[in-house]
């Protein structure tokens, strides 16, 4: 590596210990730190009502899930079409021990943290045992095999009394150091709790594919024999890439449950495992800048089409019904668009912008 750490003109190292930095110069450190500060100060400055506070949270748990997603998906090369049944997996956990506990049990409220962590855990669990077909199935096989999952999971719950049937379970408010935290606190409570998760965990992932177990990853993707014949084990590496996804997976349904202070079945259908994979594919699939960019486009479509769609039922007759039409019509022309000009997502983009900036004034 070159000496100046802060502005590089090129990639030299001279050990694996330099390549597997996660920042590369002093400057990608700078940049870190300042947007992560931002992220932190900015409620403090700007208040938002709670409409919008609740769309910036749903994207962070959103950037959480797809963090596993990405992980089965676009580092490792399985396709699951079953995400959100596993987001579901760990909101349900939260809802069963408040159904058996009660939903104002200190373990509900006081050990939330604890919570989270369990619901992870059994998520990871599932993952696994989902995964499980994959040590003898591929593609398009695999994927009817974690759409089996979620047809399973959604029967299960709408038909079980114990889960009441789909409807909402409710979960109770959480306790802080401060307190029990109010109605109007809720909301910027667990944005700071979400985006820590967010930031830790993006940390946790971006560590992982340092390491030999993250690299079998990209090896299984790229050429599963060849990963193989390395001394690879390419079933184990795909029963724990599914157990990985399950286990971020269960962390976002955990964090669903405290944000809406219940669970119900209309959050984890078929639907939204395929707005999952579209926030995966639309950011970037196999990096883990395209998790954090995926999630906020597509947030930030669904608020440009609703506000669309408003403007536009003003003015057209109400036997259109655009508001009911434009929001899948603009969901899948965005999915086809990046498929067929950008298969590699906005992280491309990030990557062009920095590669220019790497090498500017010369175009080369």
């Amino acid at each position: 590596m070159a000496v100046n750490r802060w502005v590089a003109t090129g990639n030299f190292f001279s050990s694996y210990q330099e390549e597997q930095r996660i920042f590369i110069t002093h400057t990608d450190r700078l940049i870190f730190c300042v947007a992560v500060t931002l992220l932190f100060i900015w409620p403090l400055v700007f208040e938002l009502s709670n409409k919008f506070m609740l769309v910036i949270d749903n994207t962070l748990i959103a950037i959480v899930a797809i963090y596993g997603l990405n992980l089965v998906t676009g580092f490792a090369g399985l396709i699951s079409i079953g995400h959100a049944a596993f987001v579901g997996v760990g909101a349900y956990t939260v809802a069963s021990f408040a159904t058996v506990l009660g939903d104002r049990h200190l373990l509900i409220t006081h050990g939330w943290p604890l919570m989270i962590v369990i619901a992870g855990f059994v998520g990871a669990g599932f993952g696994a045992f989902v995964g499980l077909p994959a040590l003898r199935l591929k593609h398009l096989y695999l994927a009817i095999a974690t759409l089996s999952f979620q047809m399973i999971f959604q029967w299960v719950i709408n038909f079980m009394t114990f889960f009441d049937q789909g409807q909402t379970i409710p979960v109770g408010r959480v306790f802080w150091f401060t307190g029990r935290i109010v109605r109007r606190q809720h909301y910027l409570f667990w944005y700071y709790v979400i985006l820590v998760l967010v930031v830790v965990l993006g940390f946790a992932v971006r560590n992982l594919l340092r390491t030999r177990y993250g690299r079998c990853l990209v090896a299984v993707r790229d050429n599963d024999r060849a990963a193989d014949a390395m001394g690879m084990h390419p079933g184990f590496t795909k029963v724990y890439a599914f157990a990985l996804a399950g286990f971020f997976a269960g962390v976002a349904g955990a964090l669903h449950a405290y944000l809406y202070r219940g669970v119900g079945i209309e959050s984890f259908t078929l639907h939204q495992s395929i707005t999952y994979l579209a926030m995966a594919i639309v950011g970037g699939l196999g990096t883990v800048v395209g998790s954090l960019c995926g999630p906020a486009a597509i947030q930030a479509l669904d608020l440009a089409v609703e506000s669309l769609a408003e403007h536009a039922g003003a003015l057209l007759p109400a036997a259109l019904n655009l508001s009911t039409a434009l929001r899948p019509l603009s969901f899948g022309l965005v999915i086809v668009l990046f498929l067929m000009f950008e298969p590699r997502g906005i992280a491309n983009w990030w990557r062009i912008i920095r590669s220019y900036v790497k090498l500017w004034p010369f175009r080369y």
